[in-house]
């Protein structure tokens, strides 16, 4: 389960996110992805599960960059994460694209690396420099991809990557539904990470209340 605060200012607080972890690992998940130092490490006090750490912050063109320098990583090391997520997109950040990131972290810290792709060709390119698993979590989010972003999970995307590589793939990406999350097995995934659909009432409410809407038009 992805529980970040995000655009939640209603949950912002790391007790805020304790708590929906707890209620997480009771509802049967099997690890909880999270950012920032004060939620990482609130949720590694409190719960008893595999922790993804990362940092969010963005490009200059606006867009989300995800952990991709070298003090952010020694921060989730420091706190005790089990797995760092990093951007391996090309685009470059303090001189360093993804691939060559991931290859540094790999040569200076003793932790498991899940490069964040958004292409089949970041994909490739992450595990030859070293990533252990690899997520979908930016698919529809980069400037290559946004023009081709999906509505839904990209599950095309999710089987072209895991026919490509040879380790674990994690679809992560607009799963909002119990059946998205089977469909993405059924493609190939090593696990499925959900985040908006458990986190995020705002928007869960939005959904119901715009399908209403556009049934009371009819």
């Amino acid at each position: 389960m992805s529980c970040q605060t995000g655009d939640n200012p209603e949950f912002g607080l790391p007790q805020d996110m304790v708590k929906f972890a707890r209620a997480a690992q009771a509802g049967g998940a099997c690890a909880i992805r999270s950012e920032g130092e004060e939620i990482l490490d609130a949720i590694k006090a409190a719960v008893d599960l595999p922790l993804i750490g990362l940092k969010k912050g963005y490009f200059e063109d606006g867009t989300v960059r995800i952990s991709r320098a070298l003090n952010e990583i020694e921060v989730m090391v420091r706190i005790g994460v089990d797995v760092v997520a990093i951007d391996a997109t090309n685009r470059s950040w303090q001189g360093l694209n993804g691939p060559e990131i991931i290859h540094k972290v790999r040569d200076t810290f003793d932790v498991i690396v899940m490069a964040d792709i958004s292409t089949v060709e970041d994909g490739i390119a992450a595990l030859e420099a070293g990533a252990h698993c690899l997520s979908t979590t930016l698919a529809g989010y980069t400037p290559q991809t946004q023009s081709q972003k999906t509505s839904g999970p990209d599950l095309a995307l999710l089987a072209d990557v895991v026919n490509a590589v040879d380790i674990p793939v994690i679809a992560e990406g607009r799963y909002n539904t119990p059946k998205d999350a089977a469909q993405a097995l059924q493609h190939g995934a090593w696990a499925v990470v959900v985040g908006s659909a458990i986190t995020r009432p705002q928007l869960i409410t939005s959904w119901f209340s715009s399908a209403l809407k556009h049934q009371g038009n009819h």
